[in-house]
């Protein structure tokens, strides 16, 4: 410490790895939350999310799918709207998210985007969404591109989430559901398990520690009320 003058020693800890084994793990179901990215009538995205839903249960999770169908857009209405506080509700009860959306104009679609931004970064001094685990997938009209999944990355990254390596990409979504809107067998459909399958691993090993991986240095030194007031100030 002699040799470290900038450190505030009582606020420095060595990581103890004591505290990445819970005492007590948790014995429930990995609560995990859906959004998908399209509100077209046979919507790809919502179609695999809910091919997803159906493994993640198989695999002993519990699932909820937003519809984002009514969510206004961001900052157009108040946050007691309905939609709006039914998001932050599942998102509050998740301990980790899918998030499945459709490649339009070389980016995530809109609806997608409108969904994150409702999620607030801080609620008061606390992140709703930090420590949680993501997958990021995503549908192509046409052949497999990888700009929605990346944008995607990002901002889960921004969310404090802890984004998994694996994800999804599913080329010419139109050719890979069945008439009963089943996803066909495929190495996408493999590709889709193995992203899930992931999640729900990453979940089960982070959720009991969650907030000892993402407890900080930097935040440690600040006052719950200072950080409030960094957070939630107007403007930069």
């Amino acid at each position: 410490m002699a040799d470290l003058p900038q450190l505030a020693p009582e606020h420095f800890q060595v990581p103890d790895p004591q505290l990445l084994r819970p005492s007590q793990p948790s014995t429930h179901a990995p609560r995990l939350l859906l959004l998908y990215g399209s509100l077209r009538q046979r919507s790809f995205s919502r179609l695999l999310v809910e091919e997803a839903a159906r493994l993640l249960q198989a695999m002993g999770a519990e699932t909820r799918i937003f519809n984002p169908s009514g969510l206004p857009l961001p900052d157009d209405a108040p946050e007691t709207h309905p939609k709006v506080q039914e998001l932050r509700e599942l998102t509050q009860w998740c301990e980790g998210m899918v998030w499945c959306s459709p490649e339009r104009h070389g980016a995530m679609t809109g609806i997608m985007k409108a969904q994150i931004d409702w999620i607030p970064l801080s609620q008061g001094a606390i992140r709703p969404t930090q420590g949680k685990t993501l997958a990021v997938m995503q549908v192509c009209g046409g052949s497999q591109s990888f700009n929605a999944v990346n944008q995607m990355r990002v901002l889960g990254r921004w969310m404090r989430m802890l984004t998994i390596p694996n994800q999804s990409s599913v080329a010419k979504a139109f050719l890979e559901f069945d008439d009963n809107n089943r996803m066909k067998p495929s190495s996408y459909h493999d590709r889709v398990v193995d992203v899930l399958e992931e999640l729900v691993k990453f979940t089960l090993l982070t959720r009991d520690v969650a907030p000892y991986l993402v407890d900080r240095y930097s935040e440690r030194k600040e006052s719950a009320a200072a950080l409030m007031q960094r957070v939630n100030q107007p403007a930069l």
